[in-house]
């Protein structure tokens, strides 16, 4: 066995010591490319050899010693993500394509119809191809990223038996498992797309048989979306409802309040007594008059420490009042905007594409490839409407993202130093990124609040909230769908995840989660 190893560690150095004809020919660089190889082939097998040996004296291996299970996971999750950047950098042109090259080329195609013009009906045809290409392309790996997801989030949501963790990770693989169903179903639907758009192209005897499927898979594809939408809709109607039933914070905390500043002015009473009593007996004359003021500078000093216990209690919980009236505003505010999101873009975006591809199947199926201005009509309309939010949508993370960096100090956490500020066209080049999500916006500082209303004494900052308050912060959590019964908790049980400071970070982000879901 040690013959080979011995001929096998001779022969980069006889390939280094070749002479320059021996190398390739022509090529003058044939000694720095032996070179590097050898050198790049020694350091491999050096590595190698330490970690089959053991002998790397305390410098970890490049995988940082992770089991193979590990390693696979590690591969998976860097998989994921370089497909997840993949399809984000697409979906900017596959937005440009559903809402503006797809119509385009449908009016095209009506009225090349209508003309019978065969230049311009090729033409289109050929730029449908190319289209529903670029949309299958985004929607293919939009489907593995999703899927991946969805068994990623199955197998933590496994191992979180319970708590925040299990229900974040629960709902993002339901909605990431129906997320990859519909975009299997879509990219059937461009599937057929294409084909119908290359029997065009060829002048196929039996392109009215692919319009009318492609029709037919379009129609399916946008009445799934358009109902999953409307369930969507219905989701954020009732917890925006279940919000509002908490009543304005303001009116459900005005009895403690009331009772709170009672105490505080009973406090301040007890304070002025005290040092009239103080005077009173400064002014005494006679034996015991030291001992008599000693005990009542004690008096006032004790009623003064009372008075500004019970200012600070009144103060403290009028501040949590108002921060429970913001978060609760805001909460009805983004159930209020996923509302007209899904309604415009999904409801009846999809559902006037999905009447687009009925009247394309039928026409298809009854005049061939006839003049079709209805559906051509409808399909730049839901394009138009699904371009609207999508655009919005877009605008919004880019506004976040330029806060972000340009404002850090705005939505930094409480009692941490905020993040130094950007220039202005460092902030424009970070807003363009639309890859990256907004780590430090308005959501994650509201669900940050929310948190701090609704914890136990046990965490920092948390203490001096009220029992009420603490109360009307958890019926907000169970508003939100965080409850127990989410999390399959006894409400006890519940209760005391709220007092652990090692589970406040996945709290933070399941209330962040609740607050952007229906």
């Amino acid at each position: 066995m040690s013959t080979p190893v011995h001929r096998a560690a001779t022969r980069p150095s006889a390939a280094v010591s070749m002479p320059p004809r021996q190398g390739r020919a022509g090529s003058p660089a044939g000694h720095p490319l032996l070179r590097m190889q050898s050198s790049a082939g020694n350091r491999a097998t050096t590595a190698a050899v330490q970690r089959a040996r053991g002998e790397d004296k305390g410098k970890a291996p490049e995988n940082g010693g992770a089991s193979a299970g590990a390693q696979k996971k590690n591969y998976r999750d860097r998989i994921a993500a370089l497909l997840d950047r993949f399809k984000k950098n697409l979906e900017p042109i596959d937005t440009f394509v559903k809402g503006v090259q797809t119509p385009v080329n449908a009016g095209f195609t009506q009225h090349a119809a209508a003309a019978a013009d065969q230049g311009v009906k090729h033409s289109a045809a050929a730029s449908g191809t190319s289209a529903a290409s670029g949309n299958l392309l985004t929607e293919a790996t939009g489907t593995v990223v999703n899927g991946m997801e969805a068994y990623k989030n199955m197998k933590d949501a496994r191992k979180h038996e319970t708590g925040a963790g299990h229900h974040t990770a629960k709902k993002k693989a339901r909605t990431k498992g129906a997320d990859t169903a519909v975009g299997a179903a879509g990219s059937a639907a461009y599937s057929a797309a294409i084909a119908k758009e290359v029997t065009k192209i060829q002048k196929a005897a039996d392109a009215a048989v692919a319009s009318e499927a492609s029709g037919v898979a379009s129609a399916s594809v946008g009445a799934v979306k358009g109902v999953r939408a409307v369930f969507r809709v219905g989701g954020a109607a009732r917890k925006y409802q279940k919000v509002k039933e908490l009543g304005d914070p303001h009116l459900v905390h005005a009895g403690s309040l009331a009772r709170l500043n009672e105490s505080r002015e009973q406090a301040d009473w007890a304070a002025a007594e005290a040092y009239v009593a103080l005077d009173a007996y400064w002014n005494h004359e006679g034996e015991g008059r030291l001992e008599l003021v000693a005990e009542a500078i004690d008096a006032a000093w004790e009623a003064m420490g009372e008075a500004r216990d019970a200012a600070e209690s009144l103060r403290r919980a009028e501040q949590d009042v108002e921060k429970l009236n913001r978060v609760q505003e805001y909460a009805k505010k983004k159930q209020l905007t996923k509302m007209g999101k899904e309604t415009v873009g999904g409801a009846v975006g999809e559902s006037t594409k999905a009447a687009a591809g009925v009247v394309t199947a039928v026409a298809a199926g009854t005049a061939g490839l006839a003049s079709n201005p209805v559906g051509w009509g409808l399909a730049g309309a839901g394009a138009g409407l699904v371009l609207g939010v999508t655009l919005y949508k877009a605008l919004r993370a880019a506004t976040k993202r330029y806060e972000e960096k340009r404002h850090p100090e705005r939505w930094a956490p409480a009692g941490k130093d905020p993040a130094e500020a950007a220039s202005r066209d460092e902030s424009l080049k970070h807003a363009l990124k639309f890859w990256k999500k907004v780590s430090q916006g308005e959501r994650q500082a509201m669900a940050r609040e929310i948190y701090a209303l609704a914890a136990g004494p046990g965490i920092p900052g948390s203490g001096g909230t009220t029992a009420e308050m603490r109360e009307s912060a958890r019926a907000l959590l169970i508003a939100l769908k965080s409850g127990p019964a989410q999390h399959k908790l006894e409400p006890e049980a519940w209760a005391d995840t709220l007092d652990d400071p090692v589970k406040s970070a996945g709290w933070i982000k399941e209330i962040a989660e609740q607050l952007a879901s229906g």
